[in-house]
C-alpha cells in the first residue's frame, strides 16, 4: 500500500500478528510499544536495518527483500524464527549471541556472505545460507545442536571448519560449490551424525568412481545426491575400505 509510516500502530498495543508486506517502510520504531507481539512480516519494505527495541514475546520475524547491511540489534529473547533472505548483509559478526538463545531457524539466503564466522547460536537447528559468496567456514564448531546446514551456490574450495562437536548434523548441502578433490569430502569425517550429503555439480563429482569412493570415506551416510544409498554400494564401499586397511 506505498505506507511510509506506521505511527498509527502504536496504539495497537495488543497487536499478536503484523503483516507490513510490499510498502516503502525504512522505520520500524512505532512498533516498540507492541509488547505482545509474537509474528512479524516486513518483507520488500525499504529498511536498511533489522534494528528493533527488543520485543519480549517476538518469535518470527521476516524481513525477505529488503536492504539489510548488517545483523547488528536482534535482541529478542524468544525468538526462533529469522528470515533475512534476499539482502545485502556482509558478515554474521553482528548477532547478540547472548540475546538470541532461543533461535532455532535462520535463513540467510541470497546475501553477500563471505564467511560463516559469528553465527555461534546454540540452539540454532536449521542454517540456509546458499546463494552467497562464501569462502571459509569458520564458527561452526558452537552449532553443537544443528540438523541441517545449506551451503548450495557459494565459493567453497575446501571443507575445513566443521568439527565433532557438530553432533547433531544430518543434512549437509554444498551443491554448486568449488570442491575438486575428494580429500576435502574426507574432511566431514568429523561429522558423527551426517546421514544425506549433496555434492552435484561439484569438480569433485567428476572423480572416477565417485559415488563408491564418497561411501569409503563416510559410510554412515544413507543418501548421497539424490538417490539413497543401496545396500550393494555399501558393500562395496566397506569391501574396498577393508581391503585398503588391510594393504596399509
Amino acid at each position: 500500500r506505498d505506507l511510509t509510516d506506521i505511527s498509527l500502530l502504536e496504539s495497537f498495543i495488543h497487536l499478536r500478528y503484523v503483516d507490513l508486506t510490499e510498502n516503502k517502510l525504512q522505520d520500524l520504531s512505532p512498533l516498540k510499544s507492541l509488547t505482545h507481539l509474537l509474528w512479524l512480516k516486513v518483507d520488500s519494505n525499504l529498511l536498511t536495518s533489522a534494528y528493533m527495541q527488543e520485543l519480549p514475546y517476538l518469535q518470527v520475524i521476516s524481513f525477505v527483500h529488503n536492504r539489510i547491511k548488517d545483523m547488528e540489534g536482534i535482541t529478542h529473547p524468544r525468538l526462533a524464527n529469522l528470515n533475512l533472505k534476499g539482502n545485502k548483509i556482509q558478515t554474521a559478526l553482528g548477532l547478540s549471541h547472548g540475546q538470541l538463545y532461543s533461535l532455532q531457524i535462520l535463513e540467510l539466503r541470497e546475501n553477500k556472505l563471505e564467511s560463516t564466522a559469528g553465527l555461534n547460536l546454540p540452539k540454532l537447528k536449521n542454517l540456509y545460507l546458499a546463494q552467497n559468496i562464501i569462502r571459509s567456514l569458520e564458527g561452526l564448531e558452537e552449532l553443537g545442536q544443528l540438523t541441517s546446514l545449506h551451503l548450495r551456490d557459494n565459493q567453497l574450495e575446501t571443507l575445513d571448519g566443521f568439527s565433532s562437536s557438530m553432533k547433531c548434523l544430518q543434512y549437509l548441502n554444498l551443491r554448486s560449490n568449488r570442491i575438486s578433490s575428494l580429500q576435502e569430502v574426507a574432511k566431514l569425517q568429523v561429522l558423527p551424525t551426517l546421514q544425506a550429503l549433496v555434492l552435484l555439480d561439484n569438480p569433485c563429482c567428476d572423480e572416477p568412481n565417485y559415488r563408491l569412493e564418497v561411501l569409503v570415506l563416510l559410510p554412515h551416510l544413507q543418501r548421497l545426491d539424490k538417490d539413497l544409498v543401496e545396500q550393494d554400494e555399501r558393500a562395496e564401499a566397506n569391501e574396498l575400505r577393508q581391503k585398503r586397511q588391510e594393504e596399509k
